[in-house]
């Protein structure tokens, strides 16, 4: 049959709408995960024992197990226990606790690398440990990190056609949907993976730009 491209210009729109999905799982799941890997890196550094040991164990968890199981687990198995929660939801959430983990254990190592000085001029300010560690340790801990926890970013950005399995209309389910009505499956892939090449390389300039700030600050 060969290839026909000329296919792909009628369905430009539903992939567009697909890119558009995929940016904003993107963003949410990525802040999401920055957010929580902070909590997470704290509270398993200085968190009280009923709290250090449950964080480095769902840490374990969800490092060691993979990312689609748990989006079938948050997707399909809450809902026996009464959580329903929508495919978007579940996808962004999934998204987030997958890679909070691994910035968890990022944003740690920065912390420990915070030289131990800051800490102590803190609480010679008359800084509590809490503020020595949220206005002080966290921020040098987590701009010292920036180029790490933007490679996890490009990482869930492409891990973000995952949620296509759970029903979520990102890109890939938007060239799947296409591929079901045109049977041209190389033709949709391959435009598919354009807009993810362009959405990875607005990524990459944006993540440049907040490195280079985070430099201009020290």
């Amino acid at each position: 049959m060969g290839l026909d491209f000329g296919v792909v210009p009628g369905y430009l729109g539903a992939l567009s709408v697909g890119a558009g999905w995929t940016v904003v799982i993107t963003v949410l799941a990525g802040a999401f995960s920055i957010v929580a890997g902070v909590l997470f890196a704290v509270g398993g550094l200085y968190g009280h024992p009923l709290i250090r040991y449950p964080v480095k164990a769902f840490v374990w968890l969800f490092r060691g197990t993979p990312l689609l199981l748990q989006l079938f687990l948050i997707y399909f198995g809450l809902v026996e226990i009464g959580i329903d929660l929508n495919a978007f939801v579940a996808g962004v959430i999934g998204l987030g606790l997958h890679f909070a983990a691994y910035n968890a254990d990022i944003i740690q190592a920065g912390i420990v690398a915070v030289d131990r000085g800051q800490t102590e001029a803190g609480r010679t300010l008359g800084l509590s440990r809490y503020q020595t560690v949220s206005r002080i340790v966290v921020p040098q801990a987590v701009r010292d990190v920036v180029p790490a926890l933007g490679n996890n970013m490009i990482a869930l950005l492409k891990d973000s056609a995952l949620v296509s399995v759970i029903g979520v209309a990102e890109l890939t389910l938007s060239a799947q949907l296409a591929i079901s009505k045109t049977f041209r499956p190389f033709e949709f892939y391959f435009a598919a993976a354009v807009f993810y090449y362009v959405i990875n390389l607005c990524l990459e300039a944006a993540l440049s730009r907040i490195e280079r700030r985070m430099e201009a600050a020290r």
